[in-house]
């Protein structure tokens, strides 16, 4: 193949090329917060497994998951699993056909990230109680 066959075709826009959007950046964090679930999940069955373990090691799990550094682990991953139900709730609206123009789109997006700062405030308000 010619050099110069190789620089007369098309190159994908770079990352440079978008503007980034409320839309997009929610995407991104549906994403990440689905790859957060996966790892976090494996907290969830090493506490069951420490309870199914004995007393004694499900103290000690306790004991970690209730320090200052657990506190906030379960805190991050309780927002995750919230922002990712609320957008994948979004998603269903939007396979409705629904909620796609760019305003609407847009405005659940911001709904999207509100509403999950704010049930996972109200839930994490309602443990520590």
């Amino acid at each position: 193949m010619s050099s110069t066959r190789l620089r007369n075709r098309p190159v994908s826009p770079h990352l440079s090329v978008y503007k980034l959007i409320p839309t997009m950046v929610m995407s991104i964090v549906h994403r990440l917060t689905g790859a957060a679930l996966y790892f976090g999940f494996a907290g969830v069955v090493w506490w069951l497994f420490a309870a199914a373990h004995g007393a004694d090691y499900f103290a000690f799990v306790s004991r970690i998951l209730g320090s200052w550094p657990g506190i906030v682990i379960l805190i991050g991953f309780s927002w995750a699993l919230i922002h990712h139900m609320l957008g994948g709730i979004r998603h269903l609206v939007w396979d409705t056909g629904r909620g796609l123009e760019k305003e609407t789109a847009t405005l659940f997006a911001w709904a999207t990230l509100a509403g999950s700062l704010l049930l996972t405030a109200a839930l994490w308000l309602l443990v520590m109680a």
